[in-house]
Order: structure tokens, then C-alpha cells, then sequence
């Protein structure tokens, strides 16, 4: 399976690549192809280890498995974040207003997720056993995003006139499928005794299959997107017209508030009785 994975990685770096996709999603070009370099590395590494005889030996790749493995997961932990702010610009593309705005309420809402997941993690004793914690925290909370987008583009694919074949939900698709392996991964991290466990296969199945699928959607033709018409008057036109609103100042005008119609009436009928009473003391005196 590592061996499949293998050339599953490298065949969709090289396909992704070679089509030009990686203009439109930069952080996922980056992301596979820092897994097509890594996964053959690590797994030399850990071939080589298992053969070892030597004990040093063994501790010394040990070593530099742990700490490949786990940086590598942080730097993809980085990129995934990337690559849903990219998916979601795709997306939304239609309406830039929407995209900016809510581009800014992801970021606050990843910034908290990230938050809340080191907050959860025990300092009292920091060692080399922290690592894994802090990387599958993070990896939790990028994770939560990825799941929550992929929500938003099944529930939105009418309102933004977004196909199943479009590639940014693909994307997503592949990502929610790997986000639930990781959450699996996380869950039962601390009860895994060897790399042959039954929760590695099932994690490693999850990969397999979401490189499948990332597979097709780069072969097959992408649709194109046609432009969106909506009425001037509906709900979600005006969403965009007000978030591109927001941040510009513009021209200050001065405005003038119109009086109100009935308090002007009011005024009206107390001076002509006042004028009615005035005339009624002249027309008495005289």
C-alpha cells in the first residue's frame, strides 16, 4: 500500500503539474509535491531501520524518521490551510464582495481552531513526545476546516452553480476524506503499538482512495464555469454589493434627513390655531 501510494503521489504531482493546475491552486502544486518527495524518503528511511542490526544504527534513522515524519506533517498542516482559503476563492468566485469578507472570517475562525487545539495540549512535561501532539492538534483543527468546507460546497453548489466536476470540489471532496483518516489517526494515535496496526491500513486506504479520485478529476475535462445570472433584487446579490462595500470610504457626501410629514402637519394645524384664537381677541377688542 505505501508502495501504491507512492506512485499514486508522484503521478498526480507530475499530471498536476504538467496541465497547469498549480497556477490556479498554487499551495496544493507545493502540497503534492512535497508528498511526492517525502513519502519515497521516509519510507527508505523506514525500510532501512527495520533491516537494521545495529542498534545505533537503528536509533540514529529512528530518529530521523520521527523527526521527517512529523516535520513533513507540520508543513502539510501549513499548506492545507492554504489550500482551503484557495478552494474557497474558487468557489466564490462570482462574487468577489462575499469572497473577501468571508476569506477574513476564515482566517479568524482557523486562527481560534488553532488556538483552542494548543490550548488543549498538556506542557507540564516537554519533550521530544510533544511533537506529536502539537502536529496531530493542528492537523484536528485544519481538519475541522476542511470537513466545514466541504458542508458549505455540498449545501452551496446550487446557489454558486457549482458542478460535482468542478475541481475545487474535488479538492475539497479529497481533502474531507483524508481529514476523517486523520481524525481516526488521532483518535487512536496513543493505541497504536506498530505500523502494521488495523488503524494504519484504514488511514492508508482513505489516502489511497482520495489520490484516485484527485487522479480523475485532473484527466477528465473540466467544465466550464458560465457566468451567474440572478435578479438586481435577490438576497445574495445584495450580500455581495454590501461586503464590497465594507473597507471603502469613498466620497463623504452630506445628507440630508428629510423632516417627517406627520410632525410637520402637527405644526401646521397648532400655528393656524393659534392665528384662529389671535384673530378671534382683535375681532373682541375691537
Amino acid at each position: 500500500m505505501n508502495a501504491a501510494e507512492f506512485l499514486l503521489w508522484a503521478a498526480l504531482a507530475l499530471l498536476f503539474w504538467s496541465k497547469g493546475l498549480h497556477r490556479r491552486f498554487q499551495a496544493m502544486g507545493y502540497y503534492l509535491a512535497l508528498r511526492a518527495i517525502s513519502t519515497p524518503i521516509l519510507m527508505f528511511v523506514l525500510h532501512e531501520g527495520s533491516l537494521s542490526g545495529d542498534l545505533a544504527h537503528h536509533i540514529v534513522l529512528h530518529r530521523i524518521y520521527y523527526f521527517g515524519f512529523f516535520g513533513t506533517y507540520l508543513a502539510t498542516v501549513v499548506l492545507l490551510f492554504f489550500i482551503c482559503i484557495e478552494v474557497f476563492r474558487s468557489a466564490l468566485a462570482a462574487f468577489p464582495g462575499i469572497t473577501k469578507l468571508a476569506i477574513v472570517i476564515f482566517r479568524w475562525a482557523a486562527v481560534i481552531s488553532v488556538l483552542v487545539s494548543l490550548s488543549s495540549i498538556s506542557y507540564s512535561h516537554i519533550d521530544l513526545h510533544i511533537i506529536p501532539e502539537i502536529a496531530y492538534g493542528l492537523m484536528h483543527s485544519v481538519s475541522v476546516l476542511e470537513l466545514c468546507l466541504l458542508a458549505f460546497l455540498c449545501l452551496c453548489m446550487n446557489t454558486l452553480r457549482l458542478t460535482v466536476r468542478d475541481l475545487s470540489f474535488g479538492i475539497a471532496l479529497g481533502f474531507g476524506m483524508m481529514s476523517s483518516g486523520d481524525f481516526i489517526l488521532a483518535s487512536w494515535s496513543s493505541r497504536i503499538s506498530s505500523y502494521n496496526d488495523p488503524v494504519q491500513f484504514v488511514y492508508e486506504s482513505l489516502i489511497l482512495a482520495t489520490l484516485a479520485i484527485w487522479l480523475i478529476y485532473c484527466i477528465l475535462p473540466e467544465p466550464v464555469r458560465r457566468p451567474i445570472l440572478m435578479p438586481a433584487n435577490s438576497t445574495i446579490y445584495r450580500w455581495n454589493e454590501i461586503a464590497s462595500a465594507l473597507g471603502h470610504t469613498g466620497t463623504r457626501v452630506a445628507v440630508q434627513q428629510p423632516a417627517n410629514s406627520f410632525f410637520l402637519s402637527d405644526v401646521e394645524r397648532v400655528v393656524e390655531k393659534v392665528l384662529a384664537r389671535n384673530m378671534k381677541g382683535r375681532e373682541s377688542e375691537t
